[in-house]
């Protein structure tokens, strides 16, 4: 049966794999509803920026019909994830005439769990900022406010999964660029451990500071889509913990009673939003209510270290990607074809000298060391997940005239993140929490290294018990899927 687009819109991820074994609607047909609902809602959101649907087409005809996510529409981010003969431009200028001759080990899971892959979603040049605004592309809405930004940089998967063009995208999150978006976007998104989920083989990971996963509408989806992801590939540099039973089946899984660190400080002072803090203490009251305990922390290490590690060995990282490329298409990098911001920090790391990388790799482990030596005492660590509401477009762009003020934000989005990516534990954002506007603001639970099983138990409960799923932006664009007849 052809599916209108407010019964497709009512499926999450494993519903939807459910009919197609069922024999009750085709991969086509549900890739057909997301394409007719990418044309509508992307002239608005911009937020699929290569549209690849006739090779959506061809993976819908040859999806597994037994498969775990059987004909499930879904997007990649445009960066580091390959699949063959697509473009792939990191959001850059630099980068946009690069097509992927491989596909990476994580897409060849994606087609053997049976997802149809038809597009790549906007990201901010190399990853680099928590807003999908780019010089390449333009900037990507948020469907709750199209005036804002949906956050960054996975900021296209969660303009699409919001506006309801697919149940979950995949993102990567190098600093908090599942989870920012997460929040602004209402959406759960979970950076899972370190080397959970493969970043081979043209990839190393970036030193184990980022990994790829999805942003979904339900825990479950988010579950599932780990479940056949996780587990390093050939030549992995690190490796997971192999999980105890399995990620969806935590999810059906009451969790034991947990001890909750609740934290409210930023962990560099910066200034923390009214309703940051408001969504975290309705978020802790509610885990009350659910039997867990949750005790006022105050976390602490030296913030100075890890903008050592953001601020040296991250840019000289993306310094080397562009070193790479210029050696491979013989065409010298200009920067005057760099974002701003990228152009400061590429900059900053051509005067770093090897003492400065090997003093950050340093500072990475310290600063790992000392914070989890503290957050191990908790089952989790409940935080704001960004110090700010989303804020309106323009404000994070990385080419932002203002560069003082696209600084002061870039801190208030990171600032309960990154620290997760240095020690490699799992971190989610919830979303339990709308303003008075209608924003979403999420809540972040981090867990201790490997135990992203906790985190998944316990969202699944709060998902019981404040339902988010059937919560929509209102977006007011035509969709002829409503219209038309079905079911013949």
């Amino acid at each position: 049966m052809a599916l209108s687009f407010s019964e497709y819109r009512g499926l999450d991820a494993v519903a939807m794999a459910e009919l197609v074994r069922s024999g009750q609607v085709t991969p086509a047909e549900l890739l057909e509803t997301a394409i007719a609902r990418a044309e509508a809602v992307n002239p608005v959101l911009n937020a699929i920026c290569h549209p690849m649907y006739e090779a959506g087409r061809v993976d819908a005809a040859a999806a597994a019909l037994s498969a775990p996510l059987a004909g499930v529409p879904f997007l990649l981010k445009d960066i580091t994830t390959h699949r063959r003969g697509w473009p792939m431009t990191s959001g850059s200028l630099v980068m946009r005439d690069q097509v992927s001759s491989f596909d990476s080990e994580v897409v060849k899971r994606y087609l053997a769990a049976g997802l149809v892959l038809f597009g790549r979603t906007t990201t901010p040049e190399f990853g680099y900022a928590a807003s999908a605004e780019s010089r390449l592309f333009g900037p990507t809405r948020n469907p709750w406010d199209l005036s804002r930004t949906a956050g960054g940089s996975s900021g296209g998967a969660a303009a699409a999964v919001a506006a309801g063009v697919v149940p979950a995208a995949q993102g990567g999150d190098a600093g908090g660029s599942i989870r920012i978006p997460a929040s602004f976007s209402g959406l759960f998104g979970i950076k899972p451990t370190r080397a959970r989920v493969p970043a081979g083989p043209a990839h190393g990971a970036f030193l184990g500071f980022s990994t790829t996963h999805v942003l979904s509408r339900s825990v479950r989806d988010s579950a599932l889509l780990l479940d056949v992801t996780h587990g390093p590939d050939t030549g992995a540099p690190y490796a997971a913990p192999p999980p105890r039973r399995g990620f969806l089946a935590a999810t059906r899984t009451r969790p034991k009673r947990l001890r909750i660190a609740l934290q409210r400080r930023a962990f560099d002072d910066t200034p923390v939003d009214a309703d940051c803090i408001r969504a975290i203490e309705e978020t802790a009251r509610l885990c009350e209510k659910l039997g867990h305990e949750v005790i006022e922390a105050d976390l602490r290490f030296d913030h100075g270290r890890l903008r050592e590690i953001y601020f040296v060995v991250w840019p000289m990282l993306v310094m080397h990607s562009l070193d790479q490329h210029a050696r491979a298409t013989g065409r010298p990098v200009r920067m005057e074809e760099l974002e701003t911001y990228v152009a400061r920090l590429v900059d900053g790391a051509r005067r770093a000298s090897a003492g400065d990388f090997i003093a950050g790799l340093e500072s990475m482990t310290e600063v790992s060391r000392l914070f989890r030596a503290q957050s191990d005492a908790f089952d989790l660590v409940l935080s704001p997940t960004t110090a700010q509401v989303a804020p309106q477009i323009g404000v994070l762009d990385p080419s932002n005239p203002d560069q003082d003020q696209l600084d002061a934000a870039l801190a208030a989005s990171v600032a309960f993140t990154q620290i997760h990516n240095v020690t490699g534990q799992p971190a989610a954002s919830i979303p339990l929490y709308w303003t008075e506007q209608g924003i979403p603001v999420g809540s972040q639970f981090a867990a201790r290294f490997g135990d992203e099983e906790t985190i998944f138990a316990l969202a699944a409960q709060l998902e019981e018990a404040r339902p988010w799923f059937g919560r929509a932006a209102d977006l007011s664009v035509p969709d002829a899927r409503d219209d038309a007849s079905h079911g013949d």
